[in-house]
C-alpha cells in the first residue's frame, strides 16, 4: 500500500514538472511569435510599433525603396532586441534568473551580438537599468566641472559666509576664521618640500572650500617647477598644472625603487676532492630620489625591512651609500629616461703622523670614482612611473695628479634586474619645511 502511494506521489510530481516546462515553452513560443510579428510589421508601423505609418509616394526607384525597407526592418529588429536584453538585465538584478535567461535568449535570437550594441541610454517602460546609466553619465559630467561649481556656489553666498563652515557648534576658534592667505600657507606645509601631493588630495576631501584651495594653480605650478625645472614653462598639451603632474612621466619621491638579484656561484673544491660547494647569492639595489635633484643608491645583501627606514634622509650613516644628482630626459622616441652621476661620500680622515714617524711615506696617487647610471622610466600594472629599467652603467676613475679619466662600461645583462617602486608612508609622515 505504501509503495502504491509513493508511486502515485512521484507521478504527480512528474506531472507538475511537465506542466511547468510546458507552460515555460508556451511562454517562450509566445514571445517569439510577438517578436516575429513586430519584425514583420516594422516597415508599416511607426516608431512605437502600434499605429500604421501613412504611405507617401516617392520618386525614387523600387531598388532604393527596397533598401530603405530592409534598413527599417533591421532598425526595428535591433530595437526589439535591445528592449528584450534590457528587460533580461532587470530580471537578473531582481533575482529572477529563469526569466532573465529567457529574455536573453530571445534577444540573441533576433540580434546575436546585441550585448555589444547596448549603450544603456535607452530605457523601456518599467526598466530601471537605462535610467540608472543615464543618471551615472550625468554625475560624471558634473564631476568634470566640480571646481567651477564649488566656486560658483561660494560666490553666490553672502559675503559674511567664510570659505568653510563648522559642521557642529564649537567653543574654540574654528579654522574657518583664518584668512585665505594663512590657509594657503598651511596647505603649502601639507605639501612640504617632499612634495606630498597625496596628503593634499586627502585634504581636499574635507569640504568645498578646501577642495578649491587644493586646486590652486600656483601650488601645482611650483610643484611642476621642482620636478621638471625650466622645461615646464608651457602647459601645452595639458589643460592644468595638476594634470601635467599626474600624467607627465616623473620619478616618485614618496618611497624607494628596489630590485633583487639572485644568482648561483660555484665555490671552491673540498679538501678531500669529493665535492664542490655551490652558493646562492642574493643582494638588493636601492634607489631613492629627492625633489631637489639628489639621489641615493645602495647595493647591499640586507633586506628592505632593515634598510628602507635608514634611507629617509640624505644624512644617513652608511659607508656603502652613494650620493649624486639626477636629471630627467625626454628622448625623441617619446620615452623618459633618468640619468644620474653618483659617488661615494667624502669623509676627511685625520692624518696619523705618528704612523710615519720613522718611515718614509710613499705618496699614493689620489683618485676619484664616480658611477654613471642610465635608466628608462616605465609604468607597470595599475601604478604609474613605478619601474626603472637599466640601459647604462659605467665607472669613471679620475686621477687627480694628471687629470686623466679611465672609463669602464659594464654590460647590461640579467644581473641588472628592473627596479620597482615601493611607497613608504614614513617618508611623508611629517614636514620639515613648506613648499
Amino acid at each position: 500500500m505504501a509503495e502504491a502511494e509513493e508511486d502515485c506521489h512521484s507521478d504527480m510530481v512528474r506531472t507538475d514538472d511537465t506542466e511547468r516546462s510546458g507552460e515555460a515553452n508556451l511562454q517562450a513560443e509566445l514571445q517569439m511569435f510577438r517578436a516575429q510579428w513586430m519584425f514583420e510589421l516594422a516597415p508599416g508601423v511607426s516608431s512605437s510599433g502600434l499605429e500604421p505609418l501613412p504611405c507617401r509616394t516617392s520618386s525614387r526607384g523600387p531598388g532604393v525603396k527596397s533598401v530603405d525597407t530592409r534598413g527599417k526592418q533591421e532598425i526595428a529588429k535591433e530595437e526589439k532586441a535591445k528592449e528584450l536584453f534590457l528587460k533580461a538585465v532587470e530580471e537578473e538584478q531582481n533575482g529572477a534568473l529563469y526569466e532573465a535567461i529567457k529574455f536573453y535568449r530571445l534577444a540573441m535570437q533576433l540580434v546575436p551580438d546585441i550585448e555589444f550594441k547596448i549603450a544603456y541610454t535607452r530605457s523601456p517602460d518599467g526598466d530601471g537599468v537605462g535610467k540608472r546609466c543615464v543618471e551615472d553619465n550625468e554625475e560624471d559630467g558634473k564631476m568634470a566641472d566640480l571646481l567651477s561649481d564649488f566656486q560658483q556656489q561660494l560666490t553666490l553666498q553672502e559675503s559674511s559666509v567664510k570659505l568653510c563652515q563648522p559642521e557642529l557648534d564649537v567653543n574654540q576658534t574654528h579654522i574657518s576664521a583664518l584668512p585665505l592667505e594663512v590657509l594657503m600657507y598651511i596647505f603649502r606645509w601639507v605639501v612640504s618640500s617632499d612634495l606630498d601631493l597625496r596628503s593634499l588630495e586627502q585634504l581636499s576631501l574635507v569640504c568645498r572650500g578646501f577642495y578649491i584651495c587644493a586646486r590652486d594653480p600656483e601650488i601645482w605650478h611650483q610643484v611642476c617647477l621642482k620636478v621638471w625645472g625650466r622645461s615646464c614653462n608651457k602647459l601645452v598639451p595639458y589643460s592644468s598644472w595638476r594634470e601635467m603632474f599626474l600624467e607627465r612621466p616623473r620619478v616618485r619621491f614618496d618611497g624607494v625603487y628596489i630590485s633583487k638579484t639572485t644568482y648561483i656561484r660555484q665555490g671552491e673544491q673540498s679538501l678531500d676532492g669529493f665535492y664542490r660547494a655551490w652558493h646562492q647569492v642574493e643582494y638588493y639595489r636601492y634607489l631613492r630620489f629627492f625633489p631637489d635633484g639628489q639621489v641615493m643608491m645602495l647595493t647591499t645583501p640586507e633586506d628592505p625591512q632593515s634598510i628602507v627606514p635608514r634611507l629617509r634622509t640624505k644624512n644617513t650613516r652608511m659607508d656603502a651609500i652613494l650620493l649624486g644628482h639626477y636629471r630627467l630626459s625626454q628622448e625623441t622616441d617619446n620615452q623618459t629616461k633618468v640619468f644620474a652621476v653618483i659617488m661615494k661620500k667624502k669623509e676627511e680622515k685625520p692624518v696619523d703622523y705618528h704612523k710615519y714617524r720613522y718611515f718614509r711615506r710613499v705618496p699614493v696617487q689620489e683618485t676619484e670614482h664616480s658611477f654613471h647610471v642610465g635608466l628608462q622610466l616605465c609604468s607597470s600594472g595599475r601604478q604609474t612611473f613605478n619601474k626603472l629599467v637599466w640601459i647604462h652603467h659605467s665607472c669613471h676613475i679620475t686621477y687627480k695628479s694628471t687629470g686623466e679619466t679611465a672609463v669602464t662600461t659594464f654590460d647590461i645583462d640579467k644581473m641588472y634586474t628592473p627596479l620597482f617602486f615601493a611607497r613608504v608612508k614614513s617618508y611623508t609622515a611629517f614636514s620639515e619645511k613648506p613648499l
